[in-house]
């Protein structure tokens, strides 16, 4: 059953419309992470399931319960903000021991809940210690494990790794998949950083301008974007706007190129459709002898060295076209040089034309 639901949740601040008419249903034991922008109105949502702000018009429903008149405090939910909010008196067993001294537990089962969240995030160890004794990613999973240690049925993450370095952020990844197997509690998660969102969920909600573009897995959504915003925002892309051409699937793209997907296109009521292909899906090189493919061949502008490959930005036709390539490319697409390039027809995804707000 679905354990979350929006049906029509806006969100207005005076004049401004923060949340626009989202609908979402989240099924019992997902992570499903919130993605887009600031300003998008991801965390105005988190907040309204939160129950720190309530909702303008729409529903919220909790394992099939109305919750909007319902108290943060009785919404069954944990919370894990950017912030972390410990409290910098008392000991790491006391900060996760918290909530439960609120809901006025007995003292063995608090004990017993204290120590089977810490060994969960691997703190078992620094229980006595205080937060300013802990690195930030350790600081994170004390605020993760009080938001666990009464075992709510639904689990909020605002932002929680934004203000972790790289390598930090890497292995708090690691640690939330891990954990989130390891406790199969519902999981909604706010970020701006799309790698993030595609490491950990099991779906992904695209936010732009208040409004839900997109759900789906992160494969779908990386591969098979619904609107231009989301093909732009999520990963490198390379867009060929123009006309539809005689044949389905045919783009008559600016600059006079042909552009072919084995998909239909979907013109807008101008007359203009547009296709996306990605750079990791564009070869250096001939295509393959007798395969049907997109060609044409572009001047290197640069070159740089991403570690694991090469981003070529190349020039054709007055515009610009990024490739992703293996270092030993680097031999035959060095700058200035003229290289023939191909994709095919089932790498060139149909989306529409413009952004839809």
């Amino acid at each position: 059953m679905s354990h979350l639901q929006l049906v029509g949740v806006s969100k207005r601040y005076g004049a401004v419309q923060a949340v626009i008419d989202a609908a979402l249903e989240v099924q019992d034991g997902e992570f499903v992470s919130l993605l887009g922008p600031s300003g998008s109105g991801k965390t105005s949502t988190l907040m309204m399931i939160a129950g720190f702000e309530e909702p303008s018009e729409g529903s919220i429903l909790l394992g099939g319960q109305h919750v909007e008149n319902v108290p943060s405090n009785r919404r069954d939910i944990g919370m894990v903000f950017q912030s972390y909010a410990l409290f910098p008196h008392l000991s790491i067993a006391e900060n996760v021991a918290f909530p439960l001294k609120v809901r006025r537990r007995p003292a063995a089962a608090i004990d017993a809940a204290v120590k089977r969240v810490l060994a969960l995030v691997g703190l078992a160890d620094k229980a006595d210690r205080k937060p300013k004794q802990l690195s930030g990613g350790q600081q994170q999973r004390v605020a993760l494990a009080r938001a666990l240690v009464y075992e709510p049925k639904l689990l909020l993450l605002d932002e929680p790794l934004s203000a972790l370095d790289k390598n930090m952020r890497e292995q708090m990844q690691i640690e939330l998949r891990r954990i989130h197997q390891q406790v199969g509690i519902t999981t909604l998660y706010v970020t701006h950083d799309q790698s993030e969102a595609m490491t950990l969920s099991d779906r992904i909600v695209v936010f732009n301008h208040g409004r839900i573009e997109q759900v789906g897995t992160p494969l779908d959504v990386y591969a098979h974007p619904a609107s231009r915003f989301a093909a732009t925002f999520i990963g490198d892309s390379n867009i060929f706007d123009g006309r539809p051409g005689a044949s389905p699937g045919e783009l008559l793209a600016e600059g006079g190129f042909t552009v072919r997907a084995s998909r239909p296109l979907a013109a807008d009521r101008s007359g203009q459709a547009c296709l996306l292909v990605r750079p990791e899906d564009i070869h250096i090189g001939q295509p393959p002898e007798g395969a049907v493919a997109n060609t044409l061949v572009a001047r290197v502008s640069s070159v740089l060295n991403m570690g694991s490959g090469l981003l070529v930005i190349a020039q054709y036709g007055g515009r610009e076209l990024r490739v992703r390539a293996p270092v030993s490319a680097l031999a035959s697409a060095g700058e200035g040089a003229s290289i023939p390039l191909w994709w095919t027809p089932e790498s060139t995804w149909p989306i529409p034309p413009a952004a839809t707000h």
